[in-house]
């Protein structure tokens, strides 16, 4: 009787590496968990926006609250005692208000033009109510009277609203007149100046404006009608 021996495959070395090649594959096949995403926190956000905000509102009304800066009128440029006020003289600031100064608040600018300037007010300084007058030029008992002064005969700076003047006659040279005699003169106070022309071609004059007793206004317009006057500066105190 034949009998045939069975035997049982052996595993050899390379399916044993088969075989952890498919366990390692299968390994590195497995599904890898995602992180947990960031939840965004909306209301934390939203809180500081607003405390930000608040904190803004809050200093705005803190300064509105504590400063007692207003609007009131300056000069934007120099205006002469006795001068006419215009628009273009005055402009707006904000300043903080002392109860020593009679300011003139903003909104009151307009009522200021075509005023007449008290004192002489710098380009930049503030208009109070002592700055201005509604006084009409002349004022009772005194008359304005122009007079066209060759530059040669004018003082060398130039003449400003407020300014005390005398008017002295020059005789002409053919007059014969003594040179020695003292000079007919009149005082008198300056309204205010503008450029002029010479007829005679000798250069160009300045027409000055000014204020004398009504007692002597016929006397210095005859000077005046002359031509042969000249102006002396005697003081600029206000």
């Amino acid at each position: 009787m034949t009998t045939s021996a069975v035997t049982s495959p052996v595993k050899t070395g390379r399916g044993t590496a088969d075989d952890t090649r498919l366990t390692n594959g299968s390994a590195s096949s497995a599904t890898v968990p995602n992180p947990p995403r960031a939840r965004r926190r909306w209301g934390l956000f939203a809180a500081m926006v607003l405390v930000v905000a608040l904190g803004a509102l809050g200093n705005v009304w803190l300064l509105a609250s504590t400063t007692t800066a207003q609007e009131v009128v300056a000069a934007r440029s120099t205006i002469e005692r006795g001068s006419v006020i215009a628009r273009e003289d005055l402009m707006t600031v904000r300043i903080e208000l002392d109860p020593s100064l009679h300011t003139v608040a903003g909104g009151d600018l307009a009522g200021l033009v075509g005023q007449r300037a008290a004192l002489d007010v710098a380009a930049g300084s503030l208009v109070t109510t002592e700055s201005v007058t509604k006084a009409t030029v002349p004022s009772d008992g005194n008359s304005l009277v122009g007079i066209g002064v060759a530059q040669a005969r004018m003082p060398g700076v130039a003449l400003m609203a407020g300014d005390r003047v005398r008017v002295v006659a020059t005789p002409a040279q053919a007059t014969g007149i003594n040179p020695a005699a003292t000079p007919v003169s009149v005082g008198a106070v300056v309204v205010g100046t503008q450029a002029g022309t010479s007829a005679t071609g000798a250069g160009a004059e300045t027409i000055v404006t000014v204020q004398v007793p009504t007692a002597d206004s016929a006397a210095l317009a005859g000077m005046a009608a002359t031509g042969n006057v000249a102006l002396v500066l005697d003081s600029r105190e206000r």
